[in-house]
């Protein structure tokens, strides 16, 4: 699993840096103060997915150390470390048991499951993380979808121009 969330790492780095570039490189190709609509908000919508593509690797980048401590065998490795958070040992005394652990993805966590059946995010992935991602991403996709709009609207209008005269 440890490497498997570093391939998503890698490749959530490697999209980011591809936005990035093309983000930087629409806005350049434009200028900010003569580029049309389109092209500014195609620009603004790349760096946000990139900015969402590299917050998402950081968080990736936390789960993954998480992994790693948890996974790491020998003495004193049940309960999971990284399921050690505050109060466990009196919940332990109490037979509620830490059991399994999991990574969800969407949001970015690692989940400890206890033997009562219920779970608990051990807080390794900042907090920062996953508001912050949804937020660029959302503002990614509005900025392509709003592109998209007035780039259509423009061309039902030249159709309209063209069929007129």
């Amino acid at each position: 699993m440890f490497l498997l969330i570093l391939l998503f790492a890698v490749i959530a780095v490697i999209v980011a840096v591809g936005l990035c570039g093309y983000g930087g490189r629409t806005l350049a190709d434009h200028g900010l103060r003569r580029a049309n609509a389109p092209a500014v908000l195609r620009g603004l919508a790349a760096l946000a997915g990139s900015g969402a593509c590299v917050m998402y690797a950081w968080g990736l980048l936390a789960v993954c150390g998480a992994v790693m401590t948890a996974e790491d065998g020998g003495t004193d490795s049940a309960p999971a470390r990284s399921c050690r958070t505050a109060g466990w040992l009196e919940r332990s005394r109490h037979g509620v048991e830490i059991v399994d652990h999991k990574v969800t993805y969407i949001p970015l966590g690692f989940v400890c499951e206890t033997s009562d059946g219920g779970s608990y995010d051990n807080g390794d992935v900042p907090g920062y993380v996953n508001p912050v991602v949804f937020g660029l991403a959302l503002a990614g996709a509005g900025g392509a979808i709003g592109a998209a709009y007035v780039s259509e609207l423009r061309a039902r209008a030249e159709f309209r121009r063209q069929q007129a005269g």
